[in-house]
């Protein structure tokens, strides 16, 4: 059964019962556009509703899992700042879709997984990292309120005084010091990674499917009310730095930081 979509910026495939989602805009590290931005979302209520799966795989193509937002479309909102109004009901529905889906997530980060990335990333249910990946929501250091997920899912994680740390200033972290503080459920040798996560989708593929599903729905329910509560204010938190002096000026040093370092 290999009846799945095609995406412009997205990469769906089948392997028996394991549905695997991969981001696939390399070139930019996987960055999210609003093509991509939409495209995740249908990818993932395709995923929620395919009868051929059971088990869902989310990675990325390339060196990097996500970098998180697209600088140019994030320089593109900045000069037009209504546009955010979309990205924020794009953002809601994509946590909100993640959480009502009852088959388990797993998330192989083969690399960095930063900002929107690592949102993504921690709202899976499992999550196997590369070692050398690096994991963190710098949603500050570019001006910006950490209201697209970040501020429900790192609490929940590891505490309010460890997440209040790392949100507040941005600070990446190794994945082996993800794994040791309960960010992350394992950080694994490069080259031990695929095995690594075959093994643990094949254990729950081989397991009692509804009662996997239900569980998972029953732990989510409160993930979801917190959701609920707190997407609307901090998409709206965000909104308001979007337009601050502060975020156009750090887009503009980074913008021009990246392009420095890409010159030949």
């Amino acid at each position: 059964m290999n009846d799945v979509p095609d995406f412009e910026t997205i990469l769906l495939s089948r392997q028996d019962r394991r549905l695997t989602i991969m981001l696939n805009r390399p070139d930019v590290l996987n960055a999210f556009n609003t093509v991509m931005h939409v495209e995740f979302i249908e990818a993932l209520v395709f995923a929620q509703n395919d009868q051929g799966s059971d088990v869902i795989l989310l990675t990325g193509a390339g060196r990097a899992f996500s970098a998180g937002g697209d600088l140019d479309q994030m320089a593109h909102v900045i000069e037009n700042p209504d546009l955010f109004d979309k990205e924020a009901e794009n953002a809601k529905r994509l946590i909100f879709t993640l959480l009502d889906i009852e088959k388990p997530i797993i998330a192989r980060i083969n690399g960095h997984a930063v900002g929107l990335g690592a949102t993504i990333a921690l709202f899976c249910d499992v999550i196997f990292a590369a070692e050398r990946a690096k994991i963190g929501d710098p949603h500050v250091a570019i001006g910006l309120v950490a209201g697209d997920g970040g501020a429900i899912i790192w609490p929940q994680l590891i505490g309010f005084a460890r997440a209040k740390e790392y949100l507040l200033t941005g600070a990446l972290l190794s994945a082996v010091q993800a794994a040791e503080i309960g960010l992350i459920n394992h950080a694994v040798p490069f080259e031990e990674l695929d095995a690594r996560v075959d093994s643990f989708c094949d254990k729950l593929l081989m397991g009692a499917v509804e009662a996997i599903r239900w569980t998972k729905a029953t732990v989510n329910i409160e993930l979801k009310r917190l959701a609920h509560a707190m997407m609307e204010p901090g998409m709206a938190y965000e909104a308001r730095s979007v337009r601050t002096t502060a975020h156009r000026r750090l887009v503009t040093e980074l913008r021009a930081k990246v392009s420095a370092k890409n010159k030949p």
